[in-house]
C-alpha cells in the first residue's frame, strides 16, 4: 500500500482508512471483472459460479462501505442523502446544497441554520 504521507507521520486510525478505501477499490474492481465474465461466457454453469463470486464481492464492498460510514466523517452524511434516493442525482445534489452538504456554497439561508 503506497502512502502519500510519510508512514510514520499517519495515525493509526488514517492508516486504517487508507487500508478500507484500497479494499474498496479493489473489491469494486473484482466486481467489474466477474461481471464482464458473467457477460461474456457462453457456459451456463460457469455463468452461475461466476456471477455467486461477482455477488460476493458486492457483498464485501457493501461492508467495506459501510465500515468507512462508521469511522471517517463525510461518509455518513453523504450517504444518506444519495443512497436509496430517487429521481436524478443532480437534483438530490443540488437539494442537499440547499439543505447545508458539504458541497453547498454558503448563503444566508444556509447561516439561519
Amino acid at each position: 500500500m503506497a502512502y502519500s504521507e510519510p508512514y510514520d507521520a499517519i495515525d493509526e486510525k488514517t492508516r486504517d482508512i487508507s487500508r478500507a478505501i484500497t479494499s474498496l477499490r479493489e473489491e469494486l474492481e473484482a466486481v467489474d471483472w466477474y461481471n464482464q465474465r458473467v457477460n461474456t461466457t457462453k457456459d451456463a454453469e460457469l455463468k452461475g459460479v461466476m456471477a455467486h463470486n461477482r455477488d460476493e464481492e458486492i457483498e464485501h464492498a457493501a461492508m467495506t462501505l459501510e465500515w468507512l460510514r462508521r469511522n471517517m466523517d463525510g461518509w455518513d452524511h453523504e450517504l444518506k442523502t444519495y443512497l436509496f434516493s430517487s429521481g436524478s442525482l443532480l437534483e438530490v445534489e443540488e437539494s442537499g446544497a440547499a439543505e447545508g452538504s458539504a458541497t453547498s456554497s454558503l448563503s444566508i439561508g444556509n447561516l439561519k441554520k
